[in-house]
């Protein structure tokens, strides 16, 4: 079976994803701006953070098709939402109670944590079959020797980011987030093939 793809494999996929895509991935990377922003500052937070897993999982979803090839629309997207709410806001809600609560032991241990369960909404979108709590645990299989690579994949934004801040981030806005939201959901592929490999993934869960 084939390797893992590296980082700037993944990356140049990523880009020519959004090339052939761009209405759709910016369309999405904006409302999923926009709402969490909104549902902040309306609700002081709590809306936003119920909402935050249907809104995370169809961003999730829609960039996870557009890196895949597969067609995907935004109304495809926010349908697939709200298809079984329950476990996408469990799941979600779930992952940020563990990440508050290792973050309460100390910074470092948190973050350490939030790259563990990154893949969660990911998973969420992807495999239907597997339950919400389910969903964090098997990140955490996932991601086993993958954590470095992931904070490595970010950190390689910095000059993006640095370029953003010049355009008062209107150049993330329309470009860096799409993109960076179609590698991060390449990088979730290639670790879910990786762990099918390794034989942490079972083909009932995938």
């Amino acid at each position: 079976m084939n390797p893992m793809k590296s980082r700037a494999e993944i990356k140049m996929q990523a880009k020519q994803a959004l090339r052939n895509n761009y209405g759709t991935a910016l369309v999405m990377t904006i409302l999923y701006a926009v709402a969490m922003a909104g549902l902040s500052a309306v609700s002081f937070g709590i809306a936003s953070v119920i909402l935050a897993g249907p809104l995370a999982v169809a961003l999730g979803w829609s960039m996870l098709c557009l890196y895949r090839g597969v067609a995907c629309g935004v109304g495809d997207a926010l349908n697939r939402s709200f298809d079984n709410v329950g476990r996408k806001i469990g799941g979600y809600l779930w992952m940020q109670l563990w990440i508050f609560l290792w973050s309460l032991v100390f910074i470092i241990p948190g973050i350490v944590k939030a790259f563990s369960y990154a893949m969660t909404p990911y998973i969420l979108a992807d495999m239907p079959n597997v339950s919400a709590k389910d969903a964090l645990r098997l990140s955490m299989r996932m991601m086993d020797g993958h954590k470095g690579e992931l904070f490595v994949f970010y950190l390689s934004y910095i000059g993006w980011a640095i370029l953003s801040s010049f355009t008062f981030g209107l150049l993330h806005l329309l470009y860096v987030g799409p993109y960076m939201q179609i590698a991060a959901a390449g990088f979730y592929d290639e670790v879910k093939q990786d762990a099918v490999r390794r034989g942490i993934l079972i083909p009932a869960e995938a």
